[in-house]
């Protein structure tokens, strides 16, 4: 069996026509390049030896980088065009490969294997790379929060969802990959209402059409269920569902919208709230389930101000909290701050909404089952309000005194 200094070695080698090139282009010089030899000679020893740390390969792929970005700012300067980064990205890929063999169960190595695939548009292999970290990891969040971004942000929203739900099944320890399943939803809401008041939308375009296209099916963001995709030439491919796949062999032409089915997409529930309010719904019967839970899905409804049925959703959360956990501190933060949803700190309506929620402030305070948190939870969302530049010193004044009063009742 090889040591590690010939493996070493081996990997030392297959870098050399890209120092002879930096050589004879004059990118870098001789003592320079030796240099580099040597640094990349340390570090391949490093991760070469037993008992290395995922933070090891991190920082050898940090430090090529960095010499891949100054060797195109060299480049620029001397005004040389032939030379490009494909082989310093593919050493890159070739470096995260043998990490991810080498520590499978590190998470945060996946992720960073996957950022620099996004970073160097590398489409398919994100793909892939995505694939066996679902396939390792199919209870990590954070994992399917990212896939199904991608797609959504790629404008395909039912693969998206696809991949969501898939997640939602695997992942119901935790709320977060729920929650940030809601959250998308309402920004896809966001951007159809967006698409209907014509923003975004070209002269001579109907609006609902534009609304669909934001849903386009992108053929690279396909998440897929094995390890070698088409490079293996294996075809007997297991892809999460896609709702909009067409059977195989039909040559049937994707359907054509009428005004009569563009009227019933306009009136679906889709529209009005009815999926977050599901997802939270089911969220509902799931074992994570509490007033922490329920306030993160408040938080993330709250912030789209943008969307008509804000008010609809965020109320639907509430009256479920004030069922299930009437006196908790969640619940009482949630009703203090629920008057001042959509309303801007600085516009002429917050002074109003907010003397209401000072009002509820000083009922929740009597009622709740733990003071000290509902006012430590009081305390934090004040300072957010304070920090806001351009704050009327009136309101200022106020808040201060309010924040000053919490202090002091937990003491």
């Amino acid at each position: 069996m090889a040591g590690v200094s010939d493996k070493a070695r081996f990997y030392l080698e297959r870098a050399a026509p890209e120092l002879r090139e930096f050589e004879e282009k004059e990118i870098f010089t001789k003592d320079e390049i030796r240099a580099l030899v040597s640094k990349r000679s340390d570090y391949e020893h490093l991760i070469l030896a037993p008992g290395t740390k995922p933070t090891d390969f991190l920082a050898y792929v940090e430090w090529e980088r960095s010499l891949d970005r100054l060797r195109a700012k060299r480049c620029r300067r001397l005004n040389i065009r032939s030379s490009s980064s494909h082989a310093s990205q593919a050493r890159t890929f070739g470096i995260f490969e043998r990490a991810v063999l080498k520590h499978p169960g590190c998470v945060p190595l996946w992720l960073a294997y996957l950022d620099f695939a996004a970073d160097v548009k590398a489409t398919k292999r994100w793909r892939r790379i995505c694939t066996r970290a679902l396939r390792l990891h199919p209870t990590e969040a954070g994992l399917w929060a990212l896939a199904g971004r991608r797609a959504a942000r790629s404008g395909d929203m039912e693969r998206a969802r696809a991949h969501f739900l898939r997640g939602c099944r695997f992942c119901t320890r935790e709320p977060t990959l729920w929650v940030e399943y809601a959250r998308c939803e309402m920004e896809w809401l966001a951007r159809v209402e967006a698409k209907k008041k014509g923003k975004g939308v070209r002269k001579g375009v109907n609006v609902m059409e534009a609304i669909k296209a934001t849903e386009a099916v992108q053929e690279g963001d396909t998440i897929q269920l094995d390890d070698d995709d088409d490079e293996s030439g294996d075809e007997d491919e297991l892809l999460l569902p896609d709702p909009d796949a067409q059977v195989q062999g039909s040559k049937s032409k994707p359907k054509v919208f009428n005004e009569e089915e563009t009227k019933k997409l306009d009136q679906s529930p889709a529209l009005s709230g009815a999926i977050p309010m599901a997802i939270f719904d089911i969220s509902r019967k799931q074992p994570f389930f509490g007033p922490a839970a329920a306030e993160m899905f408040f938080d993330a409804f709250a912030r789209f101000g943008d969307v008509s049925c804000q008010e609809k959703v965020v109320q639907h959360v509430l009256a479920a909290m004030e069922e299930l956990f009437p006196n908790h501190p969640c619940t009482c933060s949630c009703q203090i701050r629920q008057p001042l949803i959509g309303v801007g700190v600085l516009t002429a309506a917050f002074p109003k909404a907010l003397r209401e929620s000072l009002t509820r402030l000083k009922g929740a305070l009597e009622r709740t089952n733990d003071r000290t948190t509902l006012a430590s939870k009081m305390v934090a969302w004040l300072d957010t309000v304070l920090e806001t530049e351009g704050l009327d010193e009136a309101i200022k004044t106020v808040l201060e005194h309010t924040k000053r009063s919490l202090k002091e009742s937990t003491v």
